[in-house]
Formats: C-alpha cells, structure tokens, sequence
C-alpha cells in the first residue's frame, strides 16, 4: 500500500495509452457484472470491512477540496443500480494512508501525518532525482485507530520516522506494518491488546504492504533488494533522505513470523499490492513487468511456489490494489478504466469467477 501519489504518476504515463473506455475488457474473465463505484478523482486502496458490507478507501480529488490522500468508508451497493455513498473519517489533516477495519466493524485503522501538522506534507521535486520516480517516507506518519465517526481512540505507532501500511491478521488480534524505526524499512507485527510486536524481516531493503494469509499463518508483501554497490548506494542515499524508489520490487512470502521468507517472483520492475486469494494458495498483484516502458501496470495471479502465472486485467493504464471480499465471492480494485480520457482512478467492484 502507498499513497495515491503513484497512481497519480503512472495516470499521467498512460493518459494516451488507453485505447478505448470499457469497465471490462476482453479477456477478463474472471470479472462479471463490474460496477463503477466512484467518478472523478484519485480512488485507491479500498479494503473490506470483515463483514464484506463495508470499504474504507483513500481519495484526492482538488475539484472537492481534498488535495492530499484522506480516508473515506462507504457501504458497497448489493444492486449494480445503487449508488455509492461514501464519508471521510479521517478529519482532513495531514496525508492519510492504509486504512483497514478492525475485526468488530467498529473501529479502522489508518496512517496520518497529522501530528506533523495539518496541512498536506510537501510533494517531492522529482526533477531533483533525475525525473525519477520517488516515493516521500514522511517522518510524522503514524498509525491510528478511530471509530468509524472518525475519533481518534488510540495512536499504535509512536517511533520516530516512517510508520505506515498497517493491514490486520484475521482474527484482528495482530497488525503488521512497516516502519523505519530500525534504519531501514522493515516489517512489524504487533499484537493489538499488548502492543508487543516483533521484527519479521532484517534484509536491506524496502520491505512493505504486507497482508496475512487468510488462516493467518502467512505473509505476502512486496520488497526491493539493492544488490549491486551501485544499487546499495542510491537506497541507503534516498533512506537518508525520507524516500525510496519502488521501480524494482518482487513479491515475498513467508510465514507469520518472518520465517521461510521467499521470493516468489523473479520478473523484473515493479511488482507489488500482493494480497492472497480466498483459499489462500495463490496471490494476486500487480505489475508492470510486460511493458518496458514502466506502464501498462495490469494484475496477475501466481501460486505460492511462484508457477502458474495469469493475467487478470486488461486495461491500458492502471489496474491495481486488488482485494477479495471476505467470502471471495467479489473482488475490488482501482484503475484508469472508463475515466473519459482524464487521470482519474475509480474503484470498481465485480463478481470474482475462478
């Protein structure tokens, strides 16, 4: 998980890409009766409530006044003819980030800057590195729980630097999440009741958007290994300076506690939003591996062992942050699809057909 920044960047890539509009295109067939949910700005990261009733999503969209990433939820349409209502919880301070509801429905979690003040922390100047593509790890993100009226009822995370991308086990009782709070970006999980946690990786490198398997007994997330000295140095150098380059990651399984660690794909550029699918013998992700340009990014499922690779998706710009409803009957995601030629990103939701 990640801000709505990089949706922005790779929406700007493809805006001359997309050949046609569609809300489902051929070759998708794993999708039936697709449902646009939003119309009109940045739409991403959309979770389900434990309930599958409910998502929360973050959204910018200047046009409304939210100019930086906030938190919204929204209780999903059952009709294709009902519309999607949504509200923002999470008070318009600071950039938010990685919402996820806890096991009751009561309560959700998320990432904000906000103790670093209210406005939206600075945008990185790209042109400084080159026009390359650089994601800020801003130093006051810290993770929350608040009720679903947005209160804020318990800060988590309380260590200097980076602390983000919190999703839940799925007994609720354990978050895993990434922090900077060792010198390097590592992940964590931390029992919710206690606040014991521990570390589950310790190799250099961007190690993120973590997600349990559906019994609980793995994790998936997405990391770079800088392996060349050249490599090595512009990570630790970017580190220093509050950010990373995500172009190059591979997805990563191993067990809850960080054991049996794996790499499960090996095909270059940016592989990442891995999540597992309801039986829990395969992830789904997204990539930009096929295209060397950096852009289409499409979603694809692969098994545990890194075999059997599918293309899920089909769109020209951006599909991305899929996510399985709790009975795996549907699944969401966010992408450039039908948007009339503009940047925007929607959520989409669709019956899951395997």
């Amino acid at each position: 998980m990640k801000p709505i920044s990089f949706l922005l960047f790779f929406a700007f890539l493809a805006i001359n890409a997309q050949a046609q509009d569609s809300v489902l295109f051929a070759g998708e067939k794993h999708f039936k009766n697709i449902h646009q949910l939003t119309n009109g700005g940045d739409n991403a990261e959309a979770y389900w409530s434990f309930d599958g009733k409910r998502i929360t999503f973050q959204r910018t969209n200047p046009k409304e006044g939210v100019d930086c990433d906030q938190i919204f939820m929204g209780l999903v349409p059952t009709k294709a003819t009902d519309s999607f209502t949504y509200k923002l919880i999470s008070g318009g301070k600071g950039r938010t980030s990685c919402s996820y509801f806890t096991k009751d429905g009561a309560h959700i979690i998320y990432a904000s800057t906000k103790n670093g003040g209210d406005a939206c922390p600075p945008a990185v100047d790209r042109a400084k590195y080159g026009n390359k593509y650089i994601w800020p790890l801003y130093s006051n993100y810290d993770i929350f729980m608040a009720d679903t009226t947005g209160k804020i009822i318990k800060q988590l995370t309380k260590s200097e630097g980076y602390d983000a991308e919190g999703t839940l086990s799925p007994d609720g009782k354990k978050m895993i999440y990434c922090s900077v709070k060792d010198g390097d970006l590592d992940l964590y999980v931390m029992e919710l009741a206690t606040g014991k946690e521990i570390k589950v990786t310790n190799t250099l490198g961007y190690d993120g958007g973590a997600w349990f398997s559906p019994d609980g007994k793995k994790i998936v997330w997405r990391a770079s290994r800088p392996s060349t000295p050249e490599e090595v140095e512009e990570y630790k150098s970017l580190l220093k300076e509050g950010m990373v380059a995500p172009t190059k990651m591979e997805v990563w399984v191993a067990n809850a506690d960080g054991t049996n660690a794996k790499q499960i794909t090996h095909l270059g550029q940016a592989n990442w939003a891995p999540n597992f699918t309801p039986d829990g013998q395969h992830i789904i992700f997204c990539s930009n591996h096929e295209y060397k340009r950096g852009f289409p990014f499409n979603m694809y499922l692969i098994d545990l062992e890194g075999n059997h690779l599918e293309k899920i998706s089909r769109d020209k710009g951006f599909d991305a942050f899929p996510m399985f409803s709790p009975d795996g009957k549907k699944i969401m995601f966010s992408s450039n699809r039908n948007n009339g030629g503009t940047r925007d990103t929607n959520l989409f939701v669709a019956d899951w057909l395997d």
